[in-house]
């Protein structure tokens, strides 16, 4: 799914409001890579009904949904809709190695504009770790209940913020860092990201939405880590410095800097004791009125 971030995320997420940078799309696409049968999961259970023909993938990164969509519903079309310019590029790459470009449109817009471009009446509407970036994210769930179809399905996903990849007593040196990492990242989106963690029930059954369904999935993976794990860890931590160093200590700072140097016998890259421990939860709710 799109994940994964600043907070995705990651994953996902800046996928509506992302900067444009090389390292955001490595990030994305890693955690598609490395999370791609949890992704798959969660749209096997979507509560479709039949196969929809046109779906909008809402702040769509590097097409993590997009194309996990089309591998469950080959025949259908997708638009697929961000910001940034460097993640649709990506998304139009990764399609034509996929063979299935002739399958997406990719539209660059700004979804917190009041006035959408044009991206017909889909059967679905997935936005996976980008409505908690939205400026109002309840004008934004009126809008996709207009744009759906009669009795179309809106899956939203997202996600607990950034993985945690080391266990609670490393590394050495500087034992539960991560977990010092997290809770600093977690005051800053609390000033700054104030819809994270939102109750997206209600505000979707505000919106005109009856929902079908809410589920929790836990994700757990490793150890031992795959090649895709370790650059994954790299990339989330590298991610996550840049909102939390000035809240750490110097010894935590030195510590979390030899865990990203490649170079170092320390560096996250070499450990074989990582895993991927997050969890996402999805609502699916249909457009009723």
């Amino acid at each position: 799914m799109n994940h994964p971030t600043p907070d995705t995320a990651l994953h996902g997420a800046h996928h509506a409001h992302g900067h444009d940078t090389g390292d955001q799309a490595e990030l994305l696409d890693l955690d598609a890579e490395v999370l791609a049968e949890h992704t798959a999961s969660l749209i096997a259970r979507l509560p479709v009904g039949s196969a929809p023909r046109h779906i909008v993938d809402l702040g769509c990164g590097t097409g993590a949904g997009t194309l996990a969509l089309l591998e469950r519903f080959p025949e259908a079309e997708v638009t697929a809709v961000d910001s940034s310019a460097v993640h649709l590029r990506r998304l139009r790459e990764k399609a034509a190695a996929a063979g299935t470009a002739d399958h997406v449109h990719v539209v660059h817009a700004d979804l917190d504009a009041a006035r959408w471009p044009d991206l017909g009446t889909p059967d679905l509407v997935w936005a996976s770790a980008s409505l908690h970036h939205m400026a109002d994210p309840d004008r934004t769930l009126r809008q996709v209940h207009d744009l759906l179809s009669p009795d179309g399905l809106f899956a939203v996903v997202e996600l607990a913020g950034f993985p945690r990849f080391l266990p609670v007593d490393v590394p050495e040196g500087a034992p539960g860092l991560e977990e010092r990492c997290h809770a600093a990242l977690a005051r800053h989106h609390a000033e700054h990201v104030p819809h994270r963690g939102a109750d997206w029930t209600a505000r979707l059954t505000g919106a005109g939405f009856t929902v079908e369904g809410e589920r929790t999935v836990t994700v757990a993976l490793g150890p031992p880590p795959s090649e895709a794990t370790g650059r994954y860890a790299r990339s989330s931590l590298r991610r996550m410095r840049g909102g939390v160093a000035s809240a750490l200590t110097a010894e935590d700072l030195a510590v979390l800097d030899q865990l990203l140097d490649d170079d170092s016998p320390d560096s996250i890259l070499r450990r074989d004791d990582l895993t991927v421990r997050t969890e996402r939860t999805v609502w699916a709710a249909r457009r009723t009125r």
